[in-house]
């Protein structure tokens, strides 16, 4: 998940009166507190207004740090709260442009600006007055006579400024600051590099024979993508994991196969010019060294300071007591793909390539199901349709479609999302589904504008993004099980930002530790395979009629197979980065370090990680999921635990107290509390792994 995080962006010179013509510098108007007019904006425009944007809070910031008048709450940090309001929302459009409207053109914009908001980042957090006038309010004794939310974004001030380097002596801080700027400029180039190797390279399909074992879907997107490329060949494969996975799963061409994981794999390693190897090794030397100068012995250690986790042995033990079972299954499960295989008569062992293909006629054999049983019934409009009503079982909000407001692509859809209790709107979900040229690959939420009440009542504007391949014209688009999970997922994300009822922007829905963040998301998908959702939205897309019952019980019976390969993929790209993020001298061959690191894991033959180290985008794009891969574990962890708070009641999962309390503590309260302690408020005691290991099926279930 990538979340958007606009609160201290900010960049350099004025450009004289460019607020008076340029349309990225107006106030958001219309419905729901103004929305953006995407139909008014210009590439040409986010430059001019991105730089008066910036100079505009740095104007604000200083006279912050400037005031005359003793420091309080009030006149300091609810200040800082209210700063920024023009470049918050020219900052929204220019990342939804990188995200999902990514190009050519774009390219040299997003490469001059990006260094600019780390900059000026550094202008706020190397800010002496400002940090002064922090410390004095964190200090304060009238500090105790605050609210706890007020409390805890004090804290968040002063301990955010403090991880920056404002402690740091001043030849640190302008390193810190050079350091900073040069890894915006490398982030943008590994992300830019990743998404020309997934646009430009691609698996043609030339013959009858290449589309053999394909789904009807699969079949009609790679021969719309074929035409797109105005290629003279059948179809082709796109090389982004929404296209990929699928021919992997399905393809019975063994040498298509191989050809089509390794273009994927190859992402960012291949021999041109967007080679991604040189560029994180910069990135790994640069995190090493400021974290040195900010006083810690690694960039593991600076980067878990803000988590719950706090340290990385706490992380590696967690994953290594998931990761022993996990191997030890995957071997078992190889084998009875190898002698599938053989008696096939294939004179091959399996490989990394075959992993999917077998795996789905293992799931075939042992449970009489594979994912062409369960697509016809996963239509996904109607999917759409199942996580609006889960949302309004759960949390009490109602969804509808609006027309009234403008988007940044034809493919998106807006929908009004209100409390059906009171009928009061809290906020909007913009939908981007399928994939294009330009849009990154995978599927996210982005809050474009936070929920609060500091500065009067604001709503907050959500979306989620996927790549789903679109289809012919006029059919529905038929999804697999892995994807509607996916869905459910980034729903989740979505969620917590909608019920998010909080005062403070800076605290406000997903603004919590990233190894909390993803606790929400993950629960939700569980909601996906609740006879409920099957039984009203999983239907037909011919016949209408719902997913037999005996196809449910199948599902369910092989709902932890293959658990072990995608536990083995996940938490190998998990140990790998945060095993970079330990090296006090990270002058690596990454190539290198992978295979040995992988080797000293005892890493199975036949999978490899899920993001390969030049395409691992969550820890190179951005410094978001640096050492920090592992959290979705540690949420998962979360998760388990919490979905059995619902199970252990006679009502499961539509438990409505079980609910009303996962709303109070953790969907609607933000980062307004501890983490720690807000769990611990939802369920009664401290996370147990145990259920963990339960939901993926690697000890008894419980009786």
């Amino acid at each position: 998940m990538r979340k958007l995080i606009l609160s201290l962006i900010m960049i350099a010179p004025i450009i004289a009166n460019a607020q008076d013509a340029n349309p990225l510098l107006n106030d958001w108007t219309g419905p729901y507190g103004g929305v953006p007019d995407f139909p008014n904006y210009k590439l040409s425009d986010l430059k001019p207004a991105i730089t008066t944007a910036i100079q505009d809070k740095l104007t604000e910031i200083e006279k912050i740090a400037n005031n005359p008048r003793p420091a309080t709450f009030d006149n300091t940090i609810v200040a800082l709260e209210k700063t920024g309001k023009k470049l918050n929302q020219a900052a929204a459009v220019f990342w939804i442009y990188s995200s999902n409207m990514n190009s050519p053109e774009f390219e040299p914009i997003e490469t001059e600006l990006t260094p600019k908001f780390s900059e000026l980042s550094n202008k706020i957090y190397q800010n002496a007055k400002l940090f002064e006038r922090i410390s004095t309010v964190y200090n304060s004794p009238e500090k105790q006579k605050l609210t706890p939310e007020q409390q805890r974004l004090v804290w968040l001030y002063y301990s955010n400024f403090v991880r920056e380097g404002a402690k740091a002596d001043a030849k640190s801080k302008e390193r810190i600051a050079k350091i900073n700027e040069e890894l915006a400029g490398l982030f943008t180039k590994f992300s830019q590099n990743q998404l020309a190797d997934e646009s430009n390279i691609y698996l043609e399909l030339k013959t009858e024979a290449d589309f053999d074992g394909l789904p009807t879907e699969l079949k009609n997107a790679a021969m719309a993508d074929a035409k797109e490329r105005k290629l003279n060949v059948m179809g082709t494969i796109a090389n982004t994991r929404s296209s990929i996975e699928p021919f992997l799963t399905f393809s019975t061409q063994r040498d298509l196969r191989e050809k089509a994981f390794k273009i994927f794999t190859s992402r960012g390693d291949n021999d041109n010019a967007n080679n991604n190897n040189a560029t994180l090794v910069k990135i790994l030397k640069l995190r090493a060294e400021k974290a040195k100068l900010l006083g810690f012995k690694t960039f593991a250690d600076w980067s878990l300071s803000n988590t719950m986790a706090q340290k990385p042995e706490k992380t590696l033990e967690l994953m290594m007591s998931v990761w022993t079972p996990a191997v030890a299954k995957v071997k078992t499960d190889v084998a009875e793909m190898q002698k599938m295989v053989d008696a096939e008569g294939g004179k091959f062992k399996i490989a990394p390539w075959d992993y999917r293909y077998y795996s789905e006629k293992v799931r075939k054999a042992k449970y009489d199901l594979d994912q062409n049983d369960l697509k016809p019934y996963l239509q996904l409009e109607k999917l759409r349709e199942g996580m609006f009503w889960v949302a309004g079982e759960i949390f009490h909000l109602g969804f509808r479609q609006v027309s009234n407001v403008p988007v940044f692509h034809p493919d998106v859809r807006v929908w009004e999302v209100f409390n059906t209790n009171t009928n009061k709107v809290v906020g909007l979900w913009y939908f981007d589904p399928y994939a294009r040229k330009g849009k990154r690959s995978g599927a996210w939420m982005n809050a474009t504008r936070e929920q609060s009440r500091v500065d009067g009542d604001v709503l907050t504007i959500v979306s989620n993004n996927c790549n789903f391949v679109k289809g012919k014209e006029g059919e529905p688009i038929l999804i697999s099980w892995d994807d509607a999970s996916t869905l459910f997922h980034e729903f989740g994300h979505a969620l917590h930002g909608l019920n998010s009822n909080v005062t403070y922007p800076s605290l406000s829905g997903t603004n919590t530790p990233r190894d909390y963040v993803e606790f929400p998301s993950q629960i939700l998908e569980r909601w996906l395979a609740t006879p409920q959702v099957l039984n009203k939205f999983a239907l037909h897309y011919q016949t209408g009629k719902p997913m037999p019952m005996e196809l449910v019980e199948r599902n369910d019976r092989a709902a932890t197979f293959n658990e072990a390969f995608s536990t083995v993929e996940t938490i190998s790209s998990a140990l790998v980065d945060m095993k970079l993020h330990l090296l006090e001298n990270p002058d690596i061959d990454p190539k290198q370090f992978e295979k040995q690191t992988l080797d000293a894991l005892q890493m199975p033959r036949e999978i490899v990680m899920r993001h390969r180290i030049p395409q691992f985008g969550h820890i190179f794009a951005d410094d978001g999921y640096a050492a920090g891969y592992y959290g979705y574990l540690w949420a998962d962890a979360i998760s388990a635990d919490a979905t059995e708070a619902f199970t252990e009641t006679k009502d499961g999962l539509y438990d409505k107290e079980v609910a009303k309390r996962l709303y109070e503590n953790v969907f609607s309260i933000g980062n307004t509390i501890d983490p720690a302690v807000a769990y611990r408020k939802f369920r009664g005691r401290e996370v147990s792994t145990d259920a963990l290991m339960r939901a993926r099926g690697f000890v008894a279930k419980k009786k």
